[in-house]
């Protein structure tokens, strides 16, 4: 079984993960590594609109799973009980990647990468006393540097999202596939 690396991108409401976290993707992708996202949202999916037969297969049927295929696309609708961990998820549906990158699932014992903007927060998640503090890889900001144990990058920087890769890539938790 082949290893995969597992990455968290956090931050808070509107910080700018997904960008982040699809900036880091391509940049993976453009290095020639096999990369899986894994996206938490913390409100219910709704992967089509209401009444289409897509929703109605997975809502009116209240089928256990659902696979949507469309050209280029497949999306698996599954009913679960909880949150699963996220290392857990990538195991179960992401065999094969190099590196999963998962947006959110803050509490997950995962490396993080911080995405803090200034606009949004006047500091970051992270701080000294945190019982996670050091699984912190690196904070990607747009204001001043804040004080933190890990590497602090600002999208100002030159190569910053490549530095961030090669952070992420050596960071990364590598569980069996």
């Amino acid at each position: 079984m082949a290893a995969l690396r597992l990455v968290s991108i956090i931050g808070r409401k509107d910080a700018g993960k997904t960008t982040l976290t699809v900036a880091l993707a391509a940049e993976f992708v453009r290095r020639g590594r096999r990369v899986m996202t894994i996206k938490h949202a913390s409100h219910p999916v709704r992967p089509d609109r209401e009444g289409t037969d897509s929703w109605r297969h997975f809502h009116e049927g209240r089928a256990e799973r659902t696979l949507l295929v469309a050209p280029d696309t497949r999306m698996l609708l599954e009913r679960a009980p909880d949150d699963t961990d996220p290392a857990e998820l990538a195991r179960h549906y992401l065999g094969g990647a190099d590196i999963v990158l998962v947006e959110g699932f803050r509490k997950a014992a995962l490396p993080k990468i911080e995405v803090f903007r200034k606009e949004v927060a006047a500091a970051p998640i992270w701080e000294a006393g945190l019982p996670d503090a050091e699984d912190w890889i690196a904070i990607v900001t747009d204001g001043p540097r804040p004080e933190a144990r890990c590497p602090v990058l600002r999208f100002q920087d030159t190569m910053w999202l490549q530095f961030l890769a090669n952070l992420a890539w050596d960071g990364a938790k590598v569980v069996a596939g």
